[in-house]
């Protein structure tokens, strides 16, 4: 499809299209339908058409990409180009309800006319803006790369690309954003308590007169005032332990007593969650309490770690390399020109679940966003010249005068990680928060794992030696040690011989192209002979691979293989010496470089400007953090290879461990990994000290195994059920226990919903699993989301059912085949009324879908946990009595969080169903009192969806959450 110099979307056919039909508007006017193949074979002869999301609509029809940049005219650029901060559903519906227009349904191809109309109406009123300045600077580079708008947009703004700037001035966004100014350090918060009736009335002001009164909520926001009392003694925080069910209410619930905490004491909470999809929908609930968005830009502030920002410097380099070129990249300039324009209209300039849309990548190219952020810890924080614009150093700022923040638990424990280990000579960044709430609270056992656990791999060592030795002459914009510290160096030159010692001992570690000669067709089967390896590191992980090669147990996963270390094989033990000895060689540089980055702190105040001094110290967390903490780490795990193994009483698990590398096909690292047997222990240990109180809340803190009769709960089992959560969630290492509350879900379980056991689907026969997703999805009419424990098994399901329910009018989507991000993926889902959508885990957890947008969830089979050395330890660990019992309480706990998603409202209506005839009957527990779960075939479980769920539900799409 050739394009034309100044072709006009109002000479373009209009396309809405799924894999088994499409709905074509053509140039003349003609509303066609027509089968895939057909339209695919029709398009070939018409001029690129307008459509939105165009490498999805090409997926859909089996068509080959065209050459870049595309020719299509998508709406989605146009609408990002207008507004690139608003949140949009890339669909034709979403995009008619972010528009303010009255959508048919079914949406066909006219209705993208109508957007356009709205669109270029937005556009004019841009003109008698400021905007229109940014838009027309913009336009000279958009229409050089061949933009598909150009000339429509110079057309409504009626000018034309102007050549009185430098043509890149319009990309330099970091010379027009605001920067921040240092204030006076916050005094440290009050310890005034809040009290159960001013929780009660802030509830009360948030949900507003004519809000759905949900039992519970009230007594919830009382028990969480606890964790915001003053503590007793240093070291003794004040826990809550708070079970909500689905439905009580509990993100306003905890804001209403949070918020008056903060304001009381002129101090911040931290409310934590588990996932960044979740921070964005805690963040929108919070617009209840502050809809002034001045105001609530001030009060409230999301938080991520840095990797998540667009670092401003890796932009400069990007757009420097970009015009240095005589012809530079279409795709290149096109999508470096958006990324300008988003970034001159963000709040807070986070690439990730932020305000740039979760479909960018796969509209302008995922290498436009590809180290945009700070990915590799490369930041050089004050000597940076956009240090003063930088989005990190605003939020961070901003989090200092804010009275709720909004982080999640991976940050949370990093940060009270780090201060725990922090000196005097160089204190933290941040003030650490006295007042805590862990959202998805049932998640931080994982969270903690995750924190505390250490990896001596390839990938980690060789990026270590990226840190500190740069790009080693490849194409990366990667900074190393020197260049980092190199104006430092010139005025001290007492820095020179560590960083040069440093540079020298960090060759130990893998060269480029480690990679490669780790996964040679020669090494997997053949000894380690000393000249073959090209240092100690890669030696050292040959060795890794031998033993588990030797060791490893039935055939490897398809994402990871792995061997206990213990005991060390002779080839192993030789290759660790060599190495331990290389890494000490490089600590002890290490250490001295901080010794003298801290004597130049010692000098007089007036010896360093304070931006100097700031950048010093941001230097020396840098290298504590990424290099000193590391290396300390890996020489410890190597101490192990060499001790004889003593299991009883060890706090750590040590293991060997193979993963498939994302991206490279068979490719794979090795590395030895080790996990604390109970990481709750370090979680304890970090957040005791700044905690004054704390509040870890969930839907399923605890197992609902049996705990009573017809004569009501048994006390024991109760304390039972409370017990294993206190040891599942660490608080037995705090020394006060925890206050425990527990509020029952509102709904009615057993008029709203069924639960069904489906028992001829034979196991492990993929045909039959794909025909029953598609008999259910069709019973439900769509509103259905799959869930899977396996990601092959997902996409084999999907590449079987999607084109059959696309032509009974399903759109399916799924994570890990479509290529957008999870948020979009429910906003679609939520927004597309009969729409399919298949998950794993994280469509399990934390997925909000209120109303009949889902109204049957299907689980492929009982959620066992995964059989593997961390969980055969830590089973022995916590559940030394009963392993099996251990097993049983983690399935039920996934079980009740995959219902949960089932009913968000009080008048929702939905089933939920297992394709496994396998599930044991002691796991039916893990759902609500009062309902009845049924086996049936999957015939049966097809007419009791169809009897129980509306034919043709009269469905409302929900607001879309970005």
């Amino acid at each position: 499809m050739p394009t034309p110099s100044r072709a006009s979307p109002y000479d373009a056919p209009a396309l809405i299209t799924t894999r088994a039909q499409a709905s074509i508007l053509t140039p003349d006017g003609e509303l066609l339908a027509l089968g895939a193949q057909d339209a695919a074979a029709m398009l070939a002869t018409l001029p690129p058409p307008m459509l939105i999301h165009g490498p999805a609509t090409i997926r859909r029809l089996n068509l080959t990409p065209p050459g870049q940049p595309v020719p299509w005219f998508d709406l989605l650029e146009l609408f990002l180009f207008i507004f690139p901060t608003r949140p949009v559903v890339p669909t034709a519906r979403g995009m008619g309800m972010a528009l303010g227009l009255t959508v048919p349904d079914p949406c066909e191809a006219d209705f993208l006319r109508l957007i356009l109309e709205r669109l270029r109406a937005a556009l004019v009123a841009l003109t008698e803006t400021r905007e229109a300045d940014t838009l027309s600077a913009l336009l000279p580079l958009l229409s050089r790369a061949g933009w598909a708008w150009a000339g429509f947009v110079e057309d409504v703004l009626q000018t034309s690309p102007s050549q009185q700037r430098h043509p890149y001035e319009a990309l330099r966004v970091w010379r027009r954003l605001p920067r921040w100014e240092e204030m006076a350090q916050r005094p440290p918060p009050g310890s005034r308590p809040v009290s159960p009736s001013e929780a009660r009335l802030r509830l009360t002001r948030i949900l507003g007169e004519g809000a759905e009164t949900r039992p519970g909520q009230a007594d919830y926001a009382s028990a969480v005032t606890h964790a915001l009392a003053p503590r007793e003694g240093a070291g003794i925080p004040e826990i809550v332990l708070a079970e909500a069910g689905t439905g009580t209410g509990k993100t306003l619930g905890y804001i209403a007593p949070a918020s008056v905490w903060a304001e009381q004491n002129d101090g911040p909470v931290w409310i934590s969650t588990y996932t960044r999809h979740l921070q964005r929908q805690i963040e929108q609930e919070l617009r209840r309490l502050y809809p002034d968005d001045a105001e609530r830009r001030e009060t409230v502030v999301l938080r991520k770690g840095r990797e998540n920002y667009l670092c401003l410097l890796n932009m400069e380099d990007a757009v420097n390399t970009l015009a240095s070129r005589p012809s530079p990249s279409p795709t290149a300039l096109i999508g470096l020109s958006m990324l300008a324009r988003w970034a001159e209209a963000t709040e807070d300039g986070d690439l990730m679940g932020g305000d740039l849309p979760g479909w960018f990548g796969d509209i302008f190219g995922s290498s436009t966003l590809y180290g945009m952020a700070d990915r590799r810890g490369e930041c050089i924080h004050g000597a940076c010249p956009h240090y003063q614009t930088c989005f990190v150093e605003h939020s961070i700022r901003r989090a200092r005068g804010a009275r709720l923040v909004i982080a999640n638990h991976a940050l949370v424990l990093s940060q009270a990680s780090w201060s725990s280990l922090a000196r005097d000579d160089v204190p933290d960044e941040d003030q650490l928060p006295t007042r805590y709430f862990f959202d998805e609270g049932h998640h931080l056992p994982e969270a903690a794992d995750s924190a505390f656990s250490l990896a001596l791999s390839g990938l980690e060592a060789a990026e270590l030696r990226r840190w500190l030795l740069g790009a080693e002459g490849s194409r990366s914009r990667a900074r190393g040690l020197r260049r980092r510290l190199e104006d430092l160096v010139a005025t001290s030159p007492a820095l020179e011989a560590p960083l040069d010692a440093i540079l020298t001992a960090a060759h130990a570690l893998p060269a480029p192209g480690w990679l490669g000669r780790l996964n040679g067709e020669d090494d997997s089967d053949q000894p380690v002979v000393p000249d073959l390896v090209v240092n100690a590191s890669e030696q050292f992980f040959r060795a890794l691979r031998a033993q588990l090669e030797a060791r490893r147990i039935g055939s490897p996963r398809q994402d990871a293989s792995e061997c206990e270390l213990h005991p060390a094989g002779e080839v192993l033990q030789e290759a660790t010496y060599p190495l331990d000895t290389a890494l000490r060689r490089l600590l002890s540089p290490l250490e001295t470089l901080v010794e003298r980055l801290k004597a130049l702190l010692s000098e007089p105040d007036d010896a360093l400007e304070a931006a100097q001094r700031l950048r010093i110290e941001a230097m020396i967390r840098s290298i504590r953090r990424r290099a000193i903490s590391r290396v300390e780490g890996w020489i410890a795990m190597l101490d192990t290879v060499l001790e004889p193994d003593d299991a009883k009483g060890k706090a750590f698990i040590d293991l060997i461990r193979a993963e498939f590398l994302p991206g490279r096909q068979g490719e794979t690292d090795i590395g030895l990994h080790r996990h604390w047997r109970d990481p709750t222990i370090p979680f304890a240990s970090v957040m005791q000290g700044p905690a004054h109180g704390m509040l870890i809340t969930s839907a399923t803190l605890r197992d609902q195994t049996p705990i009573g009769g017809e004569s009501g709960p048994d006390p024991r089992l109760v304390e039972q059920s409370w017990q294993s959560a206190e040891t599942r969630l660490g608080t037995p290492h705090f020394i006060k226990p925890p206050l425990r509350a527990s509020l029952l879900s509102p709904f009615d379980y057993a008029h709203q919903t069924r639960a069904l056991i489906v028992t001829d689907v034979p196991p492990n026969d993929l045909d039959a699993l794909a025909s029953a997703y598609r008999l259910l999805f069709l019973a439900s009419e769509g509103g259905a989301l799959g869930l899977f424990t396996a990601i092959s098994r997902l996409r084999a399901v999907h590449q079987r059912i999607a084109a059959p329910l696309e032509e009974s009018g399903l759109p399916l989507y799924a994570q890990h085949v479509d290529t957008m991000d999870n948020a979009t993926l429910v906003d679609i889902f939520r927004t597309e009324l009969h729409s399919c959508l298949l998950g794993t885990d994280a469509m399990r957890d934390g997925v909000d879908v209120p109303g009949q947008a889902l109204r049957l969830v299907v689980f492929e089979r009982t959620p066992w946990p995964r059989p593997d050395i961390l969980h055969r330890e830590r089973r022995k660990a916590l559940s030394p009595d009963d392993p099996r019992d251990y097993d049983d309480r983690l399935t039920r706990m996934k079980l009740r969080q995959a219902f949960g998603r089932l009913i968000r409202k009080g008048d929702d209506r939905g089933v939920f169903v297992i394709l496994d005839r396998r599930m044991p009957s002691r796991l039916l527990s893990a759902f609500p009192d009062g309902v009845s779960v049924e086996r049936v075939s999957l015939a049966e479980a097809v007419r009791q969806i169809g009897a129980f769920l509306p034919h043709t539900p009269t469905l409302e799409a929900e607001e879309p959450r970005t």
